[in-house]
């Protein structure tokens, strides 16, 4: 398949996990891929959260046909330990960076009639225990989305976002792996509760942002896909 061949598509987060795994299917189908990420690699480096820098570089990088605002972080924490600096740079990363990239694209994305995807989450759309700060920045997000949406309808460029459940990633792992002490068990099987077939891979995620960046979703805007397992059905 060569859904984007000839297009330019703007991808962050794209060191590991989902973003990975997009990138990959993007090139695969055609598509020139510039992608961003805070981790040294094949790609631009920048830090999402310098708002000044990430302007600059998207400003720099020409027009796109797709931008898909990828990178993400999340930390479990008591809610009373929840610092100001955890609160903002959940909030940064999540919402206001996909924002700002959006913004500084927004341009090449009028001329071109694109489109924008973005990752929220399962945590956008109902309430997680230890996640306060990335519960609000994930429905922030599917909000920002759907008024985005609106905004731009009328002027050719669609925006959509996905809201996944629990996936296997580099992210979700650590998050596991640097949980605190005393959390109640029984909010944590809430937490992790996936149904069949279990978590998803990051190459399932990547294709329902690759429909969404499509011709074959040109009547699609406005549009939280949940991939969950049907666990907020």
């Amino acid at each position: 398949m060569s859904r984007f061949a000839g297009k330019r598509v703007l991808a962050t987060g794209v060191a590991s996990g989902v973003g990975k795994a997009t990138a990959e299917l993007f090139v695969a189908e055609g598509a020139e891929v510039v992608g961003i990420d805070v981790t040294p690699g094949d790609h631009h480096v920048c830090d999402l959260t310098d708002f000044g820098a990430t302007q600059e570089l998207v400003g720099s990088l020409g027009a796109f046909d797709v931008v898909l605002n990828i990178a993400g972080i999340v930390m479990l924490q008591h809610l009373a330990d929840i610092t100001l600096e955890s609160w903002h740079k959940q909030l940064d990363v999540n919402l206001t960076a996909p924002f700002v990239v959006s913004q500084a694209a927004l341009p090449g994305l009028l001329e071109r009639r694109g489109n924008i995807v973005n990752v929220s989450s399962v945590a956008g759309v109902r309430g997680q225990a230890y996640s306060a700060a990335y519960c609000a920045s994930k429905a922030g997000l599917l909000m920002l989305t759907k008024s985005m949406a609106l905004e731009l309808s009328q002027k050719g460029v669609r925006v959509n976002c996905v809201c996944p459940g629990g996936i296997d990633t580099p992210l979700v792992a650590e998050a596991a792996r640097t949980m605190p002490q005393g959390l109640d068990e029984r909010l944590m099987q809430r937490l992790y509760n996936v149904l069949p077939p279990g978590f998803s891979q990051p190459t399932e995620i990547a294709e329902a942002i690759a429909y969404l960046a499509s011709d074959a979703a040109r009547s699609v805007t406005g549009t939280a896909l949940s991939i969950d397992g049907g666990i907020v059905s």
